[in-house]
């Protein structure tokens, strides 16, 4: 296996601290999690180097990072500097057609490498003053000897849960002065559930099944009679989440979305909230008809980084409840987890500017969809 050196061009004066998920009694739009920090951080003075032994997604199994600058100026064979600088060029002008088509400056009188570095310097201004969710640049040289640029971007998710509780969608079906805007939020978790694919909590595959199992374990283990009430939540939390699943399922709460939007009509506040939600939900399902929220995972397909990383199957799932004992119980069990996590995985399109076909992909869909959860978590938690 060929080792990957990474390197980021240049200082980095704002470099953002480190972020973990919080979990907390959800106050919020989103609930916030608490832990110590473990999100991974860049240093003020671009990151040292580092060394991969997993395969790296995305075709990068043989790419060498070159070093920060003050390594560059190492002399180089006129040759090899005629080449970087060639390939550069072309992966510059390759960047500036695709992000807005800006213009760079001509750097090349200024010789190797600080040309190069200037050069840099000015995209990385540009992209992150004009490019919405932009992270970095970094510049490469692949096995073949060719130099080129890529371009991250990600979208983030800062220190929240996206945690849907249904045990108060549940309580509105019940409720007959509510049940009309019930059916207008079954329709948005509905395309949450089956179109943008958030984990449901009482299937086996979901990462908040197996943590109510293990607090379900805890509690067959202790023998307290003053457990009894807790073992009833968590019944209570099953069977509601089971009843809730059977109406998500079906998905007639998609082919009615629209109609129901047409004939609901508020008559205060909080049903106009669920309608200004659900329109937000179904223009997003008419624009976006068969996209995941994990489209863009990054660490999707490497395994072997599970242990390392928050990953977003993780924070983004349906729950039970966002309130009582139960939800306390299970943010500190997901804190203890997060805490010994060194990264969050977050999602990512990276951009190769080698002179093939740059993808047009993007994080419209997520800079829409993230915000949509916050508001539903938070419609239902404090309802």
């Amino acid at each position: 296996m060929e080792y990957a050196t990474q390197y980021y061009i240049g200082h980095h004066p704002n470099a953002q601290a480190r972020k973990t998920k919080k979990a907390v009694q959800a106050v919020k739009r989103v609930h916030s999690m608490d832990a110590t920090n473990k999100r991974r951080t860049r240093n003020k003075q671009g990151q040292t180097e580092v060394s991969s032994n997993t395969n790296v997604a995305n075709g990068f199994l043989k790419t060498t990072f070159l070093p920060k600058l003050e390594a560059m100026k190492t002399v180089r064979p006129a040759k090899e500097v005629e080449k970087i600088e060639t390939d550069f060029y072309y992966s510059l002008c390759g960047i500036a057609r695709h992000y807005n088509g800006f213009e760079p400056m001509d750097t090349r009188t200024f010789g190797y490498p600080y040309n190069i570095a200037l050069s840099v310097w000015e995209v990385e201004n540009h992209l992150k003053r004009h490019v919405k969710n932009w992270n970095s640049l970094r510049l490469v040289q692949d096995d073949k000897g060719k130099t080129f640029l890529i371009s991250e971007e990600q979208y983030d998710t800062g220190t929240m849960l996206y945690y849907i509780p249904v045990i108060p969608l549940y309580k509105m079906f019940k409720n007959r002065s509510t049940k009309r805007a019930a059916r207008l939020l079954l329709s948005v978790c509905s395309y949450l559930y089956h179109i943008a694919d958030i984990p449901y909590y009482r299937q086996e595959d979901a990462y908040i099944y197996w943590q109510y199992e293990m607090i379900s374990d805890w509690i067959e283990q202790d023998d307290e009679a003053e457990l009894d009430s807790r073992k009833d939540e968590l019944k209570v939390a099953q069977w509601c989440g089971d009843k809730i699943e059977q109406k998500l399922f079906s998905r007639r709460n998609l082919d009615v979305f629209a109609e129901r939007i047409k004939a609901f009509r508020p008559k205060n506040d909080f049903e106009q909230e669920c309608l200004r939600i659900a329109k937000e939900a179904f223009t997003l399902y008419t624009d976006y008809p068969a996209t995941a929220v994990f489209q863009h995972a990054k660490y999707a397909e490497d395994e072997e980084q599970d242990s390392e990383v928050i990953a977003m199957r993780k924070y983004i799932s349906f729950i039970a409840n966002a309130k009582g004992w139960l939800y306390e119980t299970l943010a500190e069990s997901v804190n203890n987890e997060f805490n010994e996590c060194g990264l969050t995985e977050e999602p990512t399109v990276l951009k190769r500017f080698n002179g093939t076909s740059v993808t047009n992909c993007n994080l419209e869909f997520e800079n829409r969809l993230f915000p949509l959860i916050g508001d539903v978590c938070y419609l239902l938690t404090n309802n």
